[in-house]
């Protein structure tokens, strides 16, 4: 097998990050934007010494689950990588990731995994934009990058961002050619505006525009500020992040608000939230009231357990626990987000709930060691999931459940592999889709304590 050779190839199985699966003279084809139960035409584009990778040339029969998409970009663009699929296929594509991640990781062979929890309406979902920019052909572009690359695909609208996020990304752009403003170049470092980031509150409509910059001294600062709160009034908050790094973080560490406040509010079910701009938020808000109510009820919290939220954020998960727990305390990391979840708890009413700052691998067994325990702990970590001596730690606390909130199924297989194996059962998995069409999925797991064999 060569690139640029042409077969008939049936599909008969997925990746986990939605490619077709055939095999031709016994070996795997992955073939891009096809869908299990397909027979294809399709050209080989890379051969390696076990797999190679193919594009279709045209189908000889399609599944009934082949939707067209609704991007203009979509073959471009490194987004939503599902949107040939059915929302009802992604779901169920989705809901057998999960269950294979832990079969095949964890070695949780058999185990019931709930139908995934599926939006209404899966479109214009997101609350948050990053569009980076740079040069065209045709002059500054912003948008998003193509798959598997950095050149910036120029789109005018995204179906599934809030169209406010479009609305300040085409209005900015347009400043940015009238006042010619310098963009970004990745590969000299010259330039001054690197990325447009908006937050939308999906309660109150507000607005936050983030600029991210890599001098504080924008040439025509002030023109930008005023043709944005002139054409957009939702705009509330308008910030300047000052990144100076050559790599490919997005936002900064320093921030300057140019405009208006220096947060957004947004509601998660009654409860409010301050978001500043370096804040994690989740960026479904409808999928996200599920997903954390789904978090509390596995908690099955009766009001006098001592709950710990670990990678707790601004408090989110903390304070919908606070309401059914004897004491909620979380931990983060970052500084602002502690100050954040504090904030958010004093503007709940909630009194229940302290958040200590640092690394949860060190800062539990400090309170461990100070006596406090909990009868219940929830983690929520970022894609590399936890760290091995914090799973210690919570093991040899003994918490009577363990709530696991991830957004990668293979490092919660692995992480759950771990408690299994120190004292704790595998009781429920219930998947929840925060990103349509998308890969990602979101998964709540609860296990609980084996109780001692008489």
């Amino acid at each position: 097998m060569k690139k640029n050779d042409i077969y008939e190839i049936e599909i008969t199985g997925m990746t986990h990050d939605g490619m077709g699966v055939g095999r031709v003279d016994g070996m795997a084809v992955f073939v891009q934007r096809a869908i299990e139960g397909e027979k294809v035409v399709a050209k080989i584009i890379k051969v390696t010494k076990n797999y190679a990778v193919a594009r279709i040339e045209e189908w000889i029969t399609t599944s009934p689950e082949r939707t067209e998409p609704f991007c203009p970009v979509y073959k471009r663009c490194g987004g939503c990588s599902l949107q040939h699929m059915s929302y009802n296929m992604q779901l169920k594509f989705k809901h057998r990731v999960v269950t294979d991640n832990l079969e095949r990781i964890g070695g949780f062979w058999g185990i019931q995994v709930s139908p995934v929890i599926g939006m209404d309406n899966p479109m214009n979902y997101r609350n948050k934009a990053q569009y980076p920019v740079g040069m065209g052909d045709n002059g500054p572009v912003a948008g998003f990058y193509a798959r598997r690359s950095h050149i910036i695909i120029d789109s005018e609208r995204c179906g599934i961002q809030h169209p406010a996020s479009e609305k300040v990304k085409n209005t900015v752009l347009e400043a940015v050619k009238e006042l010619k403003i310098p963009v970004y170049n990745e590969i000299t470092g010259e330039g001054i505006l690197r990325h447009i980031v908006t937050r939308v509150s999906y309660s109150t409509g507000d607005v936050m525009v983030i600029l991210v910059v890599t001098d504080e001294k924008v040439p025509g600062l002030k023109k930008i500020i005023q043709k944005i709160t002139r054409e957009i009034p939702e705009v509330i908050s308008i910030v300047l992040n000052i990144n100076k790094r050559r790599d490919n973080v997005i936002l900064g560490d320093k921030v300057r608000t140019v405009y208006g406040s220096d947060t957004l509010v947004d509601r998660l079910g009654h409860l409010k939230f301050h978001i500043s701009p370096l804040s994690f938020y989740q960026v479904n808000p409808v999928q996200t009231v599920k997903l954390y109510n789904k978090a509390v009820e596995f908690a099955g919290l009766t009001g006098n357990e001592t709950v710990f939220d670990l990678y707790c954020g601004i408090g989110t998960i903390s304070l919908f626990l606070a309401e059914k727990a004897k004491e909620v305390i979380g931990v983060e990391v970052v500084p602002e987000a502690v100050e954040a979840a504090t904030k958010n708890a004093v503007l709940n009413n909630i009194s229940n709930a302290r958040f200590y700052c640092g690394e949860a691998e060190k800062v539990v067994p400090e309170l461990y060691n100070e006596g406090i325990r909990a009868d219940v702990v929830v983690v929520d970590p970022p894609r590399k999931g936890c760290d091995e001596a914090l799973l210690q730690t919570v093991v040899k606390m003994q918490p009577e459940r363990i709530v696991y909130v991830s957004c990668n199924p293979s490092t919660l297989a692995r992480d759950l592999k771990y408690l299994a194996a120190n004292g704790y059962n595998l009781d429920k998995v219930h998947p929840v889709d925060l990103f349509p069409w998308t890969e990602h999925v979101e998964t709540v797991v609860l296990m609980s304590k084996v109780k001692n064999q008489v």
